[in-house]
């Protein structure tokens, strides 16, 4: 069972920042997760929510601002909002990047940006899975490449869900814990596809996750898994 990061390691050092993805690798994660907008100027932003508030000392929504204005922002702890390239040079292929599109319209210049990376770093296609709870946004990537494997995200039972990873051919579903079951695990599983089950928070939920066969674990913690 393969152990991501949240957002980084978004339990322990703020979520989607380059101290929080340096400490996920520090503890040996096989994979890592990030969320992806698009702000005003067109840059690809690592930031979960729509807007700034929640998360740093700004307000408003992410793509109503240009990167230069983004820049200035800070999280509580007072770490910056990085770029995706960023992330991308951190990581330095060392694991997996599961990619969530998050914001509008930032599916076709997201894998613009990934292929470019490939063509002139350590990265492969096989190093990304790029997921999305907006499955339009998948449907579009499906449409001008294959190269990418491609998650289903859920907020569902993963049977709900089946049809439209088969219309992907998507490559893994992602269902919440609360929703799991060992059936649902077994279908999927069956069908080919691999389950990578958010958020797993506590140690007795991964012993969990693990006997039911999942592929990985998406959690806060990996240092509880490790």
């Amino acid at each position: 069972m393969k152990i991501f990061g949240h957002r980084g390691a978004a339990g322990l050092v703020a979520e989607n920042t380059l101290e929080s993805i340096t400490k996920a690798l520090e503890l040996g994660v096989d994979g890592i997760e990030i969320d992806v907008h698009r702000c005003k100027s067109g840059e690809i932003v690592v930031i979960h929510d729509e807007t700034l508030d929640r998360t740093t000392n700004g307000t408003g929504k992410v793509s109503d601002y240009t990167w230069s204005e983004l820049k200035r922002f800070r999280t509580i702890e007072g770490y910056s909002i990085p770029l995706l390239h960023q992330v991308l040079d951190l990581i330095d292929a060392k694991c997996t990047l599961n990619i969530e599109l998050k914001g509008i319209g930032t599916a076709l210049p997201t894998i613009e940006h990934l292929e470019k990376q490939i063509k002139s770093s350590r990265w492969s296609y096989d190093n990304f899975i790029i997921s999305s709870f907006d499955h339009s946004q998948l449907v579009q990537i499906k449409a001008v490449t294959s190269k990418f494997r491609l998650g289903v995200l859920t907020e569902e039972n993963i049977a709900n869900v089946v049809q439209v990873a088969v219309q992907l051919n998507a490559f893994s579903i992602h269902p919440p814990i609360s929703s799991l079951t060992k059936d649902a695990v077994t279908l999927a599983k069956k069908q080919g596809y691999q389950v990578f089950v958010w958020t797993v928070n506590t140690k007795p939920l991964i012993l969990q996750s693990k006997s039911w066969n999942v592929d990985g674990i998406i959690t806060d913690f990996p240092n509880f898994a490790s």
